[in-house]
């Protein structure tokens, strides 16, 4: 098996060395080819303003200057092209990527190039207790659970145009509750903070940060699920079409003609 390993932390990222090592264990066969440098929040942008560079480190290792679509799309179409991965592992990331967040998550976006070009793609994050943690965040959850949430899942024959995302929550390995497979969660657009300061020079910057999560009804979602404790496994699909609103968009529609 054939495994191609990225993610949005950059090549020399903590998390894509130990997804490193858990894929060693799965296979003998593991190509890197990541962002030369942090691409959080880069969504499934791509660089198209400028040149993209490919640098490769060793026989199996690359970084790309650019984004993690980028650096997907690279591996794909060019170092790989000859002989295509069997699965995309991206990952694994310095803080949890559930909710909403997948929408602006370099490393659910890897996943999604991969399952857009047809490869099984499984993104993987690593939750982290509070603000400010920097290279401290501690990754002994992920490391203890990743085999038992992969194993199973490079297996899995999933359905065209899917990706698995997988969360791994803020807690000592072994005071993991288990794995929980939960629906996307979705959080209150309030919670947006923004922190306005001041340069030196005297103008004003800002910060994004978010306040408190909003729980839902149930705890059925990865919000909650990574809460209580869980590690978390939400299959998520690319057609965004809203089936339901359909008709009656056809209706309205033709009610104009």
């Amino acid at each position: 098996m054939r495994i191609l390993l990225t993610n949005d932390d950059g090549v020399n990222g903590r998390g894509l060395h130990l997804l490193e090592s858990v894929a060693r264990a799965l296979s003998d066969d593991v190509w890197i080819v990541a962002p030369a440098d942090e691409q959080s929040g880069a969504g499934h942008s791509l660089t198209l303003s400028m040149p993209v560079r490919l640098r490769q480190h060793d026989d199996r290792r690359f970084s790309v200057t650019g984004t993690p679509t980028d650096a997907v799309m690279l591996a794909l179409a060019h170092v790989l092209k000859d002989n295509p991965p069997d699965v995309i592992l991206s990952g694994i990331n310095r803080g949890a990527n559930i909710a909403e967040d997948v929408t602006y998550s370099g490393t659910v976006s890897a996943a999604m190039e991969g399952a857009l070009a047809g490869v099984p793609s499984i993104a993987l994050s690593q939750a982290y207790p509070r603000e400010g943690m920097g290279d401290t965040v501690p990754f002994a959850a992920a490391e203890a659970w990743a085999s038992r949430v992969l194993r199973p899942l490079v297996e899995l024959e999933m359905a065209p145009k899917t990706l698995v995302n997988v969360n791994f929550p803020a807690l000592a390995p072994d005071a993991v509750r288990g794995i929980r497979v939960c629906r996307q969660g979705i959080r209150d657009y309030g919670r947006l903070r923004i922190v306005k300061r001041q340069d030196p020079r005297g103008y004003e910057y800002f910060w994004f940060g978010l306040g408190p999560v909003v729980e839902t009804p149930g705890h059925s979602t990865d919000l909650e699920a990574l809460a209580d404790g869980y590690v978390t496994v939400t299959p998520l699909h690319l057609d965004l079409t809203h089936e339901s609103s359909l008709r009656a968009l056809h209706e309205r529609f033709e009610a104009e003609a």
